[in-house]
């Protein structure tokens, strides 16, 4: 057995319930990240000092600490109230190139950890994808802006092998409390993902199978590993990611709720948001659970009832407040977007349609960036939409149009107030 610690600082000591600061955390119920600032949950001064892990510094923390088999799998775990002292706060890009072999003068002695760390990673990563979790894994845009904000670099961004460990670690730790808390059945908030609508799977088989993809479902409800054994069809075909993508678009939103119904996309049973409670309202609400667990006051003062009282709404609430961050999330980088793009209209660029529509295609290019390409400018044919295929096809030459395709675009138009980028074919 390896013995693994997580620890998250304690953010629940400072922000008391019911406070101000709990007040409008609440209200906000999650920090947004935009391409030029971040709005965030709690002031600085707690998520930046007091609450943050510093090298050198004694501070307090909620610990998981669990005892991982040699399958990846956690065969025990206890919840702490610790003060830890961080040694050394580490690089993702640094932890980086030391797991690809590089020497990183300041991490020197801490090789054999980061190595140590690395192949537990992977250990939990193949017990995750056995029993059927499914990894989308979608470039995000990397926005450079200079000093008045406006966008001078657009690129394509990809997790790797640094945050990656410490995304399985954190998936771990989510996990296991989320197991904890449910199998000792106390009121809780939890993060679920429920199976994908059956209609929605149906359409997007046979659109994959047209392809000439295999693409098998035994019972009514498609199961995670039958899922899996279609994204593994799909890999390395021309069409893989705008797949993945159509995949992506047919499963539900994931929410927080009181009732434990397990997470498809992970394929867990039990699973909760612990690991972010400086940025996430529903961690904040679950360390403050833990703590009255833990100094044995969950069954006084009525904060069994109290909880039940207030967590349908918590839970609801930060569900909302999760998908308006996310829209405004994705409103802004589109706005940032189009602010680099105006810069560029008349030139031409290579992309992949991503989409099809009645009206035209989405391109997105290499660097992420997508446009709209509108039929009607298309002058060598009149195209008509084939729903079933996804596919704009030509009347009289038969030309196609589909997801997947390669194309050459010029930037014709650029709308900043509407956040749109118009294409031609070049």
């Amino acid at each position: 057995l390896e013995h693994s610690y997580l620890h998250i600082a304690d953010v629940s000591n400072y922000v008391q319930e019911g406070s101000a600061f709990d007040r409008e955390a609440l209200k906000r119920g999650t920090s947004v990240y935009l391409p030029d600032r971040v709005v965030p949950m709690l002031p600085e001064e707690l998520s930046n000092g007091i609450c943050s892990l510093n090298a050198g510094e004694d501070r307090l923390a909620l610990s998981c600490i669990m005892e991982l088999g040699k399958d990846g799998r956690c065969m025990n775990s206890t919840i702490a109230e610790t003060v830890i002292h961080v040694n050394k706060r580490m690089s993702y890009s640094k932890v980086k190139a030391v797991c690809e072999g590089e020497e990183v003068e300041d991490y020197k002695g801490y090789e054999d950890m980061i190595a140590t760390m690395k192949e537990l990673s992977l250990i939990i990563r193949e017990n995750r994808t056995k029993r059927g979790a499914i990894d989308f894994e979608f470039p995000e845009s990397k926005i450079k802006l200079n000093e008045k904000g406006f966008p001078i670099s657009i690129e394509p961004y990809n997790s790797n092998v640094a945050t990656k460990i410490i995304e399985d670690f954190m998936l771990m730790a989510n996990e296991t409390v989320a197991r904890y808390f449910s199998e000792h059945n106390i009121p809780f908030v939890y993060r679920t993902h429920e199976n994908p609508d059956s209609d929605k799977i149906e359409e997007l088989l046979t659109f994959i199978r047209k392809m000439g993809i295999q693409a098998n479902k035994k019972g009514l409800e498609l199961t995670n590993l039958e899922l899996q054994k279609i994204m593994d069809n799909i890999k390395g075909t021309q069409r893989q990611e705008l797949l993945n993508r159509l995949i992506l678009r047919s499963m539900k939103q994931a929410k927080y709720t009181v009732e434990d119904i397990g997470h498809f996309g992970l394929a867990a049973k039990y699973y909760c948001h612990f690991t972010s409670p400086i940025r996430r309202y529903p961690d904040l609400q679950i360390h403050r659970i833990i703590k009255d667990y833990l100094r044995n006051r969950i069954n006084k003062n009525d904060r069994i009832k109290h909880y039940k009282d207030i967590l349908p709404e918590v839970a609801s609430h930060c569900s909302l407040t999760e998908r308006r961050a996310v829209d405004t999330e994705r409103e802004a980088v589109k706005l940032k977007m189009a602010e680099y793009m105006s810069k560029r209209i008349f030139e031409e660029f290579e992309g992949t349609i991503s989409g099809v529509t009645k009206a035209g295609f989405y391109v997105e290019l290499e660097n992420t960036v997508e446009g709209f390409v509108a039929a009607r400018t298309i002058n060598d044919d009149y195209y008509i939409f084939e729903e079933e295929a996804k596919e704009l096809v030509g009347e009289k030459t038969g030309k196609t149009y589909s997801m997947g395709d390669k194309v050459k675009i010029r930037v014709s138009a650029v709308d900043l107030y509407l956040r749109t980028i118009d294409f031609v074919l070049a």
